[in-house]
């Protein structure tokens, strides 16, 4: 996912109202005919539309102006000015809309295909032809259209997934995602291989479960160490939070500890998350007995011991994803 983009600013406007037009009916045989001045067009609206296809906010350039269309002014013969084409932005599912300059939430956009007005177009003007009277039968004024209005918003993403992988870099998060779904996320022996968040989709049977995998925390991320701070928001939509132990690191025992302190830190909605723990790299000499001392430490907390390399585990990992999915 080259050039990921999770947050930008940008400016928008619907378009202005088109004006009434003033016009007289002029035919052979009627020289003084009435007025016949027809009414403008509407302003396109600005609108954002949720595209499921979408995973980041790359096409949406930080410091850009997206305009709706100007309604078209009215014409003779009673014509109606064309309303003005709509200006729609696409945007991922998990799209959150605010105002630029004081941060108020504006609209949480979370389902495909979900459209939202934003700003509505101006009204367009009304012609000469409205304004006739017995005393006056010849208007030569007639309305300007309304104008649009125009606003300075942050879009901010916020991934939506039923489960975010957690753990400090190298754990094996990335490996994990690649196994059990085609998200193709690089792996690779050395810390912060993921730099953006991946997300992958698990199918077993007829149930499909997004996965996101976000990029390894460090000590610290909470208060903007390492790359772990820009993505922390990621997982705050997540509905579980699989923690992913290294257990080829020496500090595994304190791994799960650290991770929780610094999501804590970071919002305690996401340490009251519904969780489970993997203990990952299963095939690698020593880590039967350091799996028994982790669950030994984590006083009886279901631990998952895991093997991408062989696959032991997986399957149960699996059945675990699934059930907590549909609590």
């Amino acid at each position: 996912m080259f050039g990921f983009t999770d947050e930008t600013v940008i400016e928008v406007a619907s378009g202005h109202g088109g004006s009434g037009s003033v016009s007289f009916r002029r035919e052979k045989y009627v020289p003084r005919g009435g007025p016949d001045g027809g009414d403008g067009g509407k302003g396109g609206d600005v609108v954002f539309l949720v595209k499921r296809n979408l995973r980041t906010l790359t096409h949406l350039r930080s410091g850009t102006s997206y305009h709706a269309e100007h309604g078209e002014q009215g014409h003779g013969r009673r014509k109606h000015g064309r309303d003005g084409r709509d200006m729609v932005i696409e945007v991922p599912p998990g799209t959150v809309i605010k105002d630029a300059d004081t941060g108020e939430i504006l609209k949480d956009l979370k389902e495909d295909q979900q459209r939202w007005v934003f700003l509505t177009g101006g009204k367009g003007g009304k012609g000469n032809w409205h304004f006739r009277s017995s005393t006056r039968q010849a208007p030569r004024y007639a309305q300007s259209g309304l104008p649009g209005e125009m606003r300075r918003v942050r879009v901010e993403l916020r991934i939506i997934a039923d489960i975010g992988f957690v753990g400090f870099p190298n754990a094996g998060k990335s490996s994990l995602l690649n196994y059990l779904t085609n998200a193709h996320s690089k792996v690779a022996g050395y810390p912060f291989t993921t730099k953006i968040p991946h997300l992958g989709v698990f199918s077993y049977g007829e149930r499909i479960l997004t996965l996101a995998d976000i990029p390894g925390i460090i000590e610290g991320a909470s208060r903007g160490a390492g790359l772990g701070l820009a993505f922390l928001k990621h997982i705050s939509r997540t509905s579980v939070i699989a923690y992913i132990i290294d257990l080829s690191d020496d500090t595994f025992l304190e791994s799960y500890a650290k991770l929780k302190g610094e999501l804590e830190s970071y919002s305690r909605e996401l340490v009251e998350k519904r969780e489970i723990i993997i203990a990952s790299k299963l095939d690698l000499p020593g880590t039967e007995e350091r799996l028994k001392e982790l669950k030994d430490t984590l006083n009886g907390k279901k631990v998952y011991g895991i093997s991408v390399f062989s696959g032991s585990g997986i399957r149960e990992v699996q059945q675990a994803f699934l059930k907590m999915a549909e609590l």
